[in-house]
């Protein structure tokens, strides 16, 4: 393998930011030293004069494939993989589904099936619970033995994905024992039925309507709910698409009390809001997501909440539906919309303008992006760093470029942007996956397969 020399550049990691070079040999980060400081010679030399070093970014929330509402997400591990490299992110962890009535582990096969051999970059895998039963409980214990070490479990979706209160309590208490991390799409399931129910009896039928019966106060008290639960069973809890300002509230006390209790939140609430979902035409579907979208005056409790780390990470939630042909299923019933956005392409760029705007600082979009989700799903210090020892998982980003995000020039596998038009300061220029170019400049040398499969160790907050 080629041994190459990154020189000029500003390294940035989540505690430093430092004029260094970077040597990479066999795959990992052999070396860092001042330009004065070292005599290496490498076959291949990257200049980044100008330009920021920074860690691959770590997506710890993906759907690639997910089946949902009688379709399937249209990116492929392949599709999707490869426009994660062309954002900056080198690792992604994506979530196997247990079936009713299935095993966890003939749905983690399903899942090795649709994946293996396909990626561009690394890639891990949670395990999302359907049902919950003593047979599931028990593979617990062994799928985080083998290194799939997060568990998700819904109190929404009932009839697909809900678990009860008791369930969601079973599984706590396995987690406790075994090291595992539970995490929770936390909306009241129920409830949001009804209100659903209740909007179409009205004829409230367009797609702004999806996140007015998905009400905020049914986020935070599902959030109070699992983490009552969780403290009852002992065990740490990593809240999932956090949205809305009294579910973060919720997180913060949780936290002030020194609960082991995390959350992530994603682009999507941060940069944009129910206007986009009332946007007119049917345009709004394209905006539909669960949790939803809220009120632009969550943003700013949002971003408040990861500077003081009471939100630890930003994935993207990347689940993608065509406008046409499949998010056009919804057309006169918001109800069958499918649920998802497009976003793993997105993600760097995104935060990487919210250090422009002085929302968070540039270390600060490392930790969120690539350290924290990496600590967390148990992957540091072999990713989400630039470190002796680590993979050479490496992006140079030209923090002054600028670049208008559009679906015309994007990569995912969906015939739309979320953020169609939004001008962005900074863009990825090259990135390394275990010291192979996926970018080189601007363009494309990656292949499907070169992505390993990553058994993953447990929440690094916890144990």
């Amino acid at each position: 393998m080629a041994r190459t020399l990154i020189t000029g550049g500003l390294v940035i990691t989540a505690s430093d930011e430092s004029h260094v070079d970077v040597l990479v040999d066999g795959g990992r980060v052999v070396g860092l030293a001042t330009p004065d400081g070292h005599a290496w010679t490498a076959d291949h030399v990257i200049d980044a004069t100008g330009k920021y070093v920074i860690p691959g970014g770590v997506d710890g929330h993906t759907h690639m494939e997910m089946p949902f509402g009688g379709t399937y997400a249209s990116d492929t591990f392949e599709t999707g993989t490869r426009a994660a490299a062309w954002g900056g992110t080198t690792t992604i962890v994506d979530f196997a589904i247990q079936s009713k009535g299935g095993s966890l582990g003939e749905g983690l096969d399903a899942w090795h099936e649709k994946a293996d051999g396909r990626c561009a970059i690394d890639y891990a895998f949670h395990m999302i619970m359907s049902d919950v039963n003593e047979s599931s409980l028990r593979e617990m214990d062994g799928l985080v033995s083998a290194g799939v070490t997060s568990f998700k479990l819904f109190t929404a979706y009932p009839g697909v994905f809900l678990s009860d209160d008791g369930q969601i309590l079973r599984a706590m208490q396995r987690a406790g024992s075994n090291g595992g991390l539970i995490m929770t799409h936390a909306e009241n399931g129920l409830a949001i039925d009804v209100l659903v129910e209740q909007a179409l009896a009205r004829g409230e039928r367009d797609p702004r309507h999806h996140g007015e019966v998905r009400k905020a106060l049914l986020e935070a008290e599902a959030t109070h709910r699992v983490i009552k639960l969780s403290q009852v069973a002992g065990s740490p809890l990593y809240v999932v698409h956090v949205s809305a300002q009294e579910a973060l509230a919720e997180l913060a006390r949780a936290r002030d009390e020194g609960l082991p209790v995390f959350g992530e939140t994603c682009p999507q609430y941060l940069f944009l809001s129910t206007d986009n979902l009332a946007e007119p035409e049917f345009e709004g579907a394209k905006y539909v997501c669960s949790t939803p979208l809220r009120p632009k005056e969550h943003q700013e409790a949002l971003w408040r909440g990861l500077r003081t780390n009471d939100l630890q990470v930003v994935s993207t939630d990347h689940c993608p539906f065509c406008f046409k042909g499949q998010k056009e299923m919804g057309r006169g019933d918001f109800s069958k919309i499918p649920n998802g956005m497009p976003g793993v392409e997105n993600r760097m760029d995104l935060l990487h303008q919210a250090v422009v705007d002085g929302h968070i600082s540039r270390r600060r979009w490392i930790e969120i992006a690539c350290a924290a989700p990496a600590r967390m799903f148990g992957l540091y210090p072999k990713k989400g760093t630039i470190a002796p020892g680590a993979d050479a998982d490496i992006v140079i980003y030209d923090p002054a470029a600028e670049q208008t995000i559009s679906a015309e020039t994007h990569h995912m596998n969906v015939d739309y942007s979320a953020y169609e038009g939004k001008r962005v300061t900074g863009r990825v220029e090259t990135v390394l996956s275990r010291g192979v170019p996926v970018i080189d400049n601007r363009a494309y040398v990656g292949r499907a397969g070169h992505g390993a499969y990553l058994p993953r160790g447990t929440c690094q907050y916890t144990n």
